[in-house]
């Protein structure tokens, strides 16, 4: 027996109290029935006791339970073959016994909960769960497993090839056997059976430009044959050589030469044939190549960017020049350069993520950035509200300070159906720029067409921008394309615009329907001094037609397969509306807060003749400043970065004298040099390190630090998706600080380490630090094996006492003697049934008198008069102690009230009480009967007495009546108990 609630046994003392008081205070009930009452009524209240203590006795079970632990990582790839396995071992059980399948991967779930029932799948069991197969941990299958078993215990079977690489399988059998349970194991070789795995790439993590070094690997392999290994440094292929692979381990030596300073990756392949295993194919590494800085130069203009390049090779710096269609869409291959600089180029030719690529550099990893002004560049490029204005010292829109003429314009944007794969919500975007890009003033209106046009906004100043913005939100695709009607719309309501300057943008990715009088509506807008400009997205517009309305429309005509450029291009199209973007005039810039470039114009500066005007940022420094308090020259520190933005051109249109000035080539190097990184070796060092199915960093200092940051250390990750994630390190010993990693993908990785900021809203940064690699290799799982597995296997099943099974020894599976155990059992129904039953009988006895004495004569009376040889039964026979007391009470009664004066009042509840226990007097009269007087007393105890006398007249005949056959004994019992019932009444 076992109680959940023991305490609840104190209950006794109050029981034991309440059956003495029972015993004491229960004068109704005498005899056998009174003991009988208090027993019943005891025994209640013991077994609510006992249900309240939660009191359940055991039983002892012989019962088999087994639990399949299925190792179902990727080294195995025996999903199918486990299934059979286990399915033949399932059907031989029997009907009693219980079983439950596990799967193990990094974590372990329960595939099949225990049961009694057949398995379904019939030969083979086919597993109905997903788990990551990228490590082993069988020490959580083991786990699992017994956790099935609970208390009951049982036996665990093991299918696995033993290759754990997370977990403790040892130490977790070692729990197992004090716990009593057994562990089977079935010894599955690895479902690879050819594979080539590259276990490691060693590159030095600094050479100096022009050095040779040897890149190290480390080959395992399963088979003997011949192999291809290529190396690739910043997915550029280096070199491709034949090997031949030895079963075991291999290692190779390959040479490679630092050709260009900066950060690179290093990535290694293997090529065997037949190999089947692809995870395991690929090691990267990481490398910081020293040397010269390298410049990366990207022009809008081809051939326009000489004097740049002058000026960079004069002062012996290294330089790539390209188009801005040529940027790189990976992080890493900006990190190789010191500096970029866009030299007059349009946001419109910048995809998205090279944009985005470029502002993380300079922010995140320290890369210089530089903007040199020109038609196409800052406002007029169409940078506003992008990364790269993010990045710059200065913002493109003006901020209210210059007067710009009152603008109307109508953005014509087609929402058919195929605007539906993401365009549409990229020209809703544009739309929203455009507006926000606009002052109060200015009027704007949207007309979104598909078979017909539609007003979303109509031509309205933007006094609540929000509601215009909430509007342009709304459009939806769906329909064809007509895009006549939708300019002739635009065309009537720029007719009712009051604006000085009318302009209207249209964009489509399609062609329309109808032709309509094009020629017509074009010229009505020349008549009314109103421009039109078109966007076509993808080879399936109308391009000859869009670019007919360009030009009869005296706009310009875009078209781009990138959709990402059609913010850029909206933004373009807004501010060129407004030519007072340029400030045209001779000037000579005057020196503002210059810092150390301040001796660079000791001697003067040379005079400009236009430039953009922008609105400088507030925490820039500027140097040079326009005679209309413009900024000409301005840097700032942008994260880790820094950067520079130069206003005016470098072609020599806007500032001719600048480019014949003898000084440009050293006044634009110092510009470029202090936009590069500012360290030269990296004061840390970092790695990964992968454990228990878990990524950790490690950060070791390499004594070049300066002291630890207020806020602590913290490192930057770029993730696979190019998402930045901020870690904090946690010291663990001097010099040396760990952070848990997220889920990354094999690979090399550029991480920014320094001091850990809080940010609002909860964002984090890190500032002041130092750029550098990190490479996450693949998986230990695909790791190619060491062959220890059947001996770990073979440990865990003898340290438990269990069993090392065959591949044909499934039908074993529930071959072994069952350990009895106890099993608790609830009897909680059966003991409140048994409370009510006994209830019921307290009720019974408490309420029912039963005529034992007369039951027992009806019972045993036939019986004497069929055996006895004597006279019948007479009425002697029948028990008269009813009768006589009767009598004796009426009789008493009677003499009680007439020894009683008249004058005497009746006896209180006390005296009543008391006579009646001692059976000398009759029992009290009833309060009512108290309060009355004494001659209403006297009459009551007179009617009482007669009533008595009736009663007994009643009763003296049936008793003297003799037994005859009218009037036998039983009739005379009858009678008897009819007149005791009619004097209770």
């Amino acid at each position: 027996m076992q109680a959940d609630f023991p305490w609840m046994y104190t209950l006794i003392i109050p029981w034991l109290a309440y059956i003495f008081w029972m015993y004491r205070h229960t004068p109704r009930l005498r005899g056998g029935r009174k003991h009988a009452a208090m027993g019943v009524r005891s025994l209640v209240l013991l077994l609510l006791i006992a249900l309240l203590a939660g009191i359940h006795p055991y039983r002892t079970v012989d019962q088999r339970h087994v639990v399949f632990v299925a190792d179902r990582s990727a080294s195995m790839n025996h999903d199918a073959l486990i299934g059979s396995w286990i399915a033949e071992g399932w059907s031989g059980k029997a009907e009693r016994d219980t079983g439950a399948i596990v799967s193990a991967g990094l974590q372990a779930v329960a595939d099949r909960a225990r049961s009694s029932e057949r398995l379904p799948g019939g030969t083979a069991y086919t597993f109905r769960t997903a788990l990551n197969d990228r490590h082993t941990d069988l020490a959580r299958g083991l786990q699992m497993g017994a956790s099935l078993l609970g208390r009951e215990g049982g036996r665990i079977i093991l299918l696995s090839d033993g290759e754990q690489n997370a977990g403790d399988a040892l130490r977790q059998a070692r729990l197992l056997k004090e716990a009593g349970i057994q562990v089977d194991t079935v010894f599955m070789a690895s479902g690879h059976q050819r594979d080539a795995a590259i276990n490691e790439l060693v590159v030095p993590v600094s050479v100096k430009q022009g050095e040779t070094f040897s890149l190290q690997l480390a080959v395992q392999s399963t088979f003997e044959g011949e192999a291809e290994i290529r190396l690739y440094e910043d997915d550029r292929e280096m070199s491709v050589s034949s090997v031949q692979l030895e079963r075991g381990e291999n290692r190779f030596s390959m040479q490679g030469t630092a050709l260009k300073p900066g950060f690179h990756r290093y990535r290694a392949e293997i090529h065997a044939s037949g190999d089947e295993q692809s995870a395991n194919n690929a090691a990267y590494a990481f490398s910081r190549v020293s040397g010269p800085p390298a410049v990366l130069v990207v022009e809008g203009k081809p051939g326009s960017s000489g004097n740049i390049e002058e000026a960079l090779a004069a002062s012996m710096i290294g330089y790539e020049t390209i188009a801005p269609e040529q940027l790189s869409l990976e992080l890493a291959q900006y990190a190789s350069y010191d500096s970029i600089i866009l030299h007059n180029v349009p946001a419109t030719r910048i995809a998205e993520k090279p944009m985005e690529w470029i502002s993380r550099a300079a922010g995140d990893y320290g890369v210089g950035l530089m903007m040199l002004g020109g038609e196409e560049s800052f406002g007029l490029g169409g940078y506003f509200h992008t990364p790269i204005e993010r990045a710059l010292p200065v913002y493109m829109d003006l901020q209210g300070r210059k007067e710009i003429p009152s603008l109307g314009l109508v953005l014509v944007i087609d929402r058919s159906g195929s605007m539906m794969d993401g365009k549409l919500e990229l020209a809703k975007e544009a739309a929203i720029r455009t507006v926000e890009l606009l002052r109060d003033q200015d009027q704007v209106g949207v007309i979104a067409f598909d078979s017909g046009p539609e007003w979303i906004v109509e031509p309205t100043a933007l006094s609540d921008r929000d509601e215009v913005i909430s509007k342009i939100l709304s459009i939806q695709a769906d329909g064809g394309t007509e895009i006549y009607s939708a300019l002739a719309a635009g065309y009537e309501g720029l007719l009712n615009t009051d604006a000085q300057r009318k302009h209207m943008i249209l964009l489509t990715d399609g062609q329309s329907a109808d032709s309509g009088a094009y020629e017509a509506l074009t010229g009505g807008m020349n008549e009314h001094g109103m421009t039109l400009s078109t966007v076509a997205i993808g080879d399936g517009a109308d391009q000859a037609l869009l670019e007919w309305l360009a030009d009869k429309g005296k706009g310009r005509y875009y078209f781009t397969n990138d959709q990402s450029t059609i913010p850029a291009i909206f933004s373009r199209e807004t501010v060129l509306m407004s030519r007072t973007y340029v400030v045209e005039g001779e000037m000579t810039p005057t020196a503002g807060q210059a810092g150390d470039w301040g001796r660079l114009w000791q001697s003067g500066l040379p005079q400009l003749r236009a430039y953009i005007a922008t609105t400088p940022k507030e925490l820039a420094e500027v140097a040079l400043w326009s005679h209309e308090g413009d900024p000409i020259l301005s840097r700032w520190t942008y994260g880790a970065g820094r950067t520079v933005a130069w206003t005016s051109d470098m072609t020599g249109k806007w500032a001719p004298d600048w480019v014949t000035w003898e000084r440009l080539p050293q006044v634009l190097s110092e510009w470029v040099k202090w936009t590069f990184p500012q360290f030269d070796s990296s004061p840390y060092r970092a790695r990964t390190e992968m454990g228990g199915g878990a990524a950790k960093l490690i950060v070791e200092s390499t004594g070049g630090a300066d002291a630890m940051p207020e806020g602590g250390l913290a490192v930057s990750l770029e993730g696979e998706n190019g998402e930045q994630e901020v870690k904090r390190l946690i010291p663990v010993s001097p010099g040396r600080y760990e952070a848990a990693l997220p889920q990354l993908a094999p690979g090399a990785y550029l991480s920014y380490i320094g001091g850990y900021e809080a940010e609002e809203g909860g964002g984090a940064s890190v500032s002041g630090g130092v750029t550098t690699g990190l490479v996450v290799p693949y998986a230990a799982e695909y790791r190619i094996s060491n062959q220890e597995g059947e001996e770990l296997l073979a440990n865990i099943s003898a340290l438990t006492g269990g069993r090392t099974l065959a591949m044909e020894d499934a039908a074993e599976s529930y071959r072994f003697e069952p350990t009895p155990y106890k099993k608790p059992y609830d009897w909680s129904r059966e003991l409140l049934l048994l409370v009510l039953l006994l209830w019921l009988a307290d009720i019974a006895i408490r309420r029912l008198s039963v005529p034992w004495a007369r039951i027992r004569y009806g019972l045993f009376a036939p019986m004497k008069r069929i055996y006895s040889s004597g006279p019948k039964t007479d009425v002697s026979d029948v028990p008269d102690g009813p009768i006589r007391r009767l009598k004796q009470r009426a009789s008493e009664r009677s003499r009680f009230y007439d020894q009683r004066r008249p004058d005497e009042a009746p006896p209180n509840k006390e005296e009543a009480a008391h006579m009646n226990r001692s059976g000398t007097a009759p029992m009290p009269l009833s309060a009512s009967e108290g309060a009355k007087p004494p001659q209403t007393a006297r009459r009551l105890s007179a009617e009482r007495s007669e009533a008595d006398d009736q009663t007994a007249r009643e009763v003296e005949p049936a008793s003297a009546e003799p037994a005859s056959g009218q009037g036998s004994s039983q009739e005379r019992i009858n009678r008897l108990l009819a007149a005791k019932q009619k004097n209770k009444r």
